[in-house]
């Protein structure tokens, strides 16, 4: 089964979904993990609340790669209430494999990174529950030894 799930991986990595440019985005931001290099830019398109396209560039390890394949595939259609509840453990349950603490800020980047642009943009309540989840997840990523 293990097998199974890092093809997935290998896929999103190798073809990710939504990669590419939002010309006029109304949320973007760039995110990086210093500790590897890995760099990621997520853009939004929001109508009427509603995340009506995604987009995201970047380049790094297969993880954070596919990380944000498929959070851009979850996150697309969704309100931008229900985008910025997601947490950490929704993100690992994505990518479906077991992901080791050295590699948590990886496979949480992309996260991390639609929340700091869901706040920048304005979208959430004092930024509050972007940095209680997104924030949480990549400081305990930290405090693992990633």
């Amino acid at each position: 089964m293990d097998d199974l799930y890092r093809d997935y991986i290998l896929e999103h990595y190798r073809h990710p979904h939504n990669f590419g440019i939002i010309e006029a985005p109304d949320a973007r931001y760039e995110g990086a993990n210093p500790l590897c290099g890995d760099r990621i830019t997520m853009m939004l398109g929001i109508r009427d609340g509603v995340v009506a396209e995604v987009a995201f560039t970047g380049r790094g390890c297969a993880i954070s790669q596919a990380s944000a394949s498929l959070l851009t595939d979850e996150i697309k259609g969704k309100s931008v209430d229900e985008v910025a509840k997601l947490t950490a453990a929704d993100v690992l349950d994505l990518l479906g494999i077991e992901i080791s603490p050295a590699r948590l800020k990886c496979a949480l980047l992309s996260l991390d990174t639609v929340s700091h642009a869901l706040e920048e943009r304005g979208n959430l309540a004092a930024g509050a529950s972007a940095d209680a989840g997104a924030g949480t997840a990549m400081d305990a990523a930290t405090t693992a030894g990633a």
